[in-house]
Formats: structure tokens, sequence, C-alpha cells
């Protein structure tokens, strides 16, 4: 039995370096010179650390407007993201109407459609509603996810009736219950849903593509899309700026890592 679960524990071990390798290997890279970063063989560990890179990057770009607009963005995106995604699933874990099974598995269903299939549709909504080039272009479409519909529906239905029953007795409204006993007690699954929106956001390439023409409102993945040229690639500002945009998702998860955990156990518990 102990042979087994340090056995475990060694795969477990082994799995996450790979997985941190490269991660690893771009945060030490962009400290490297240039004569380091283009040696062969490579060099893991820089014999010296250097800020060549980082000062390059920022000479050659704007990234303090391109981090402000990743910024709002993100933060925006996500907000609206959790308001919207904790009354649906509210209504659909604890109120009883008819359609309300069809309207669950119509959210669940589209789990399976590639964003690919239906990015055409929303940038013609987007065109239609003048939001072309704009960075509400960006914010707005991720209002609402099946995933996070989902994820709130099955935690909710973790929450006895009879609480809001009594709070119902004691002459609370509906939103008074949202805001008073449905927030406060979803705060593990909403912020598993804000890591992932943060996350998704800030790391999203495709869609601010698509939208945005403007450089100025260029995000900070279109911004590091500009170091890779048609016949060369700055290597070395491309990780600096990696490297950067690892700190506020790393930053965000570490607040909420330990809710996280709560919520992604909690919400598959009853259905």
């Amino acid at each position: 039995m102990r042979t087994l679960k340090w056995a475990t524990y060694a795969i477990l071990v082994l799995l996450s370096l790979l997985w941190i390798f490269p991660v690893l290997w771009t945060v030490l890279s962009a400290f490297k010179t240039k004569t380091e970063l283009y040696s062969a063989p490579p060099v893991f560990w820089p014999s010296e650390f250097t800020l060549e890179h980082f000062v390059s990057a920022f000479a050659k770009g704007n990234f303090g407007t391109y981090f402000i607009n990743s910024t709002i963005v993100t933060v925006t995106s996500t907000l609206l993201l959790l308001l919207v995604n904790a009354m649906a699933g509210f209504a659909l874990a604890k109120y009883r109407f008819k359609g309300d099974t069809i309207l669950l598995v119509g959210f669940i269903s589209t789990l399976m459609i590639p964003l690919e299939v239906i990015m055409i549709p929303i940038f013609k909504v987007i065109s239609a509603l003048g939001l072309y080039n704009s960075l509400l272009g960006l914010i707005i479409p991720p209002a609402a996810t099946p995933t996070g519909v989902f994820l709130m529906r099955q935690y909710l239905l973790t929450v006895p009736d009879e609480l809001l029953e009594a709070a119902r007795i004691d002459g609370a409204g509906e939103w008074r219950i949202f805001w008073r006993i449905i927030v406060p007690i979803a705060k593990p699954i909403l912020s598993v849903l804000a890591i992932f929106s943060f996350m998704w956001r800030w790391d999203d390439f495709l869609w601010p593509l698509i939208v945005i023409s403007d450089p100025s409102k260029y995000t900070i993945q279109l911004a590091i899309s500009n170091f890779i040229g048609e016949y060369n690639v700055d290597w070395g500002s491309l990780l600096a700026m990696s490297t950067i945009t690892m700190v506020p998702v790393l930053v965000v998860f570490l607040i909420f890592q330990r809710q996280f955990v709560q919520g992604m156990v909690t919400s598959g518990l009853k259905g």
C-alpha cells in the first residue's frame, strides 16, 4: 500500500515537472543575454540575469496602453459574467417554470458547438450593434457561458430550499435573497468562474484579432504577436512580454485558490 502511494506521488511529481518545464524555460529565457538565448546547445539557467529584453520590448511598443486595454476587458467581462451566470444559475436551480428543463438542455447542448462555428454570426451581431473595433465588442459576447451557468446551477442545487423559504417568510424579496444569501454562499463557485473567465479573456487572441483593427485598442496578446515578423521573430522581446502576461493570471489564482478547489468539488455533488 505504501509502495503504491509513493509511486502515485512520483508520477504526480513527474507530470508536474513536465507541465512546468516549458513555463520555467520561458521565464528563464526572458532573462538571458542574447548570446545565451541563441546558443547551441541551449542553456537552461542563465549565467547572468539581464533585463535587456524587457527594456527592448517596452521601447518598441506602447505596452502600457495594451496592458490597460487587456485589464479593462478582462476585469469588466469577468464581473459581467459572474453577475449574469449567477442569476441564470439561481433561476435554473431554484425556480420551477414551464420549459426549464428544455432551457437547461439547450444551454448544455451549446457546449458541443465549437466557437469557430458561431464566430461569424456573433461578429455580424457585433457589427450590427456598432461594437466593431471597440472594447465593448470584446466584453459583451462572453457575458454568459454555458459552462458558467451549468456550474452555478450544480452548486446552487446544494443550497437547501428551506433556507430560501425562511427568508421569504421573513419578508425578503427575491433580489435581497439573491444578494444576501445566494451570492455569499456561492463564493467558492464564483471564484472558480472568476479564475476561468480571467484566464480565458486575458489569454484570448482570436476574437480580439477579429473585432479590433485599431492598434491603440489592441490587447496584450495582439501586441505580443507584433514581435512575430514575416521573416524573423524577436524572441527576446516575445519571451519577456510573455513572462509579464503570466503574472496577472498567477496572482488571481493565488488569491482564489482555496475557494477554487472548494467550488470545483462542491459543484459536482448534486445533479
